[in-house]
């Protein structure tokens, strides 16, 4: 398979996913300074600027922090939705023409990225799918619940980006004020471990499927705990067997996951 998924940061502190397939080498969000960016880039052999774009699934600051300096110093086109522009603080800071609107479906160096709606509480929030032959590349985080959209979306992807953010214990036995609380178990919030093991059992699945688990709180996580909760699950509806093979990776908010 000629993909590349390297997780450069996920969490509540700041997301930055990099997607090379086909022609095409593309940032998911820009969450972290540029500087880690940069690093992170530089790590695995790749320059800022060899970036084709910067597509970004919503407006939140954990995802669009890294992208004043990204386009003013070196040029990144940078796609979102016309609703997350407009919703978007700090957007004067950016180099305008770098500035462009995110359409339904985009072609970027012979992959084509489709977009899709997720729940969360942002202006226009979107998951993303990369095609290139036949592989298939899945962004999914910041999801309040699974829609069945998303279940259609996700189907056969042979790496897949998922939100596992919290353990519902964790959370409502946790130090966060009831409206946050409230707010992360909407369907407008995120998913939860068990949420994301379920997903993941439902999904018609390839052979062989690459997930990492992604955008783990902090406080109302534990990496080992999110993936006990979703083997066992898995486990427990058959999923992972030969016929139907998921491995797990776990992403961190401080340091880069890679296949």
């Amino acid at each position: 398979m000629s993909a590349q998924v390297h997780v450069l940061a996920s969490g509540s502190t700041g997301n930055a996913t990099y997607v090379a397939l086909g022609g095409a080498k593309v940032l998911v969000d820009a969450g972290i300074s540029a500087r880690r960016i940069q690093k992170g880039l530089e790590s695995i052999g790749v320059a800022v600027s060899e970036l084709d774009a910067v597509v970004l699934t919503h407006e939140h600051r954990d995802h669009v922090l890294g992208l004043g300096t990204l386009t003013r110093r070196h040029g990144v086109p940078v796609y979102a939705r016309p609703a997350a522009w407009q919703a978007m603080k700090g957007k004067d800071k950016m180099e305008a023409s770098c500035c462009r609107e995110l359409p339904e479906r985009l072609h970027i160096g012979g992959v084509d990225i489709h977009t899709f709606p997720i729940s969360h509480d942002a202006a226009d929030p979107v998951g993303f799918n990369f095609f290139h032959h036949d592989v298939k590349c899945s962004v999914a985080t910041d999801l309040g619940f699974a829609t069945e959209t998303v279940v259609r979306a996700l189907a056969y992807s042979d790496i897949l980006v998922l939100e596992a953010n919290h353990d519902v214990n964790m959370l409502e036995g946790g130090s966060y004020p009831w409206h946050l609380k409230q707010r992360i178990l909407s369907n407008r919030g995120h998913l939860s471990n068990d949420a994301a093991a379920w997903l993941l059992a439902k999904l018609p699945k390839k052979k062989q499927t690459e997930v990492f688990l992604a955008h783990l709180s902090q406080e109302n996580n534990r990496p080992q705990l999110a993936l006990e909760t979703v083997e066992t699950i898995l486990r427990s509806q058959s999923v992972g067997d030969e016929e139907n093979n998921i491995r797990l990776l776990l992403t961190y908010p401080d340091q880069m996951t890679s296949l």
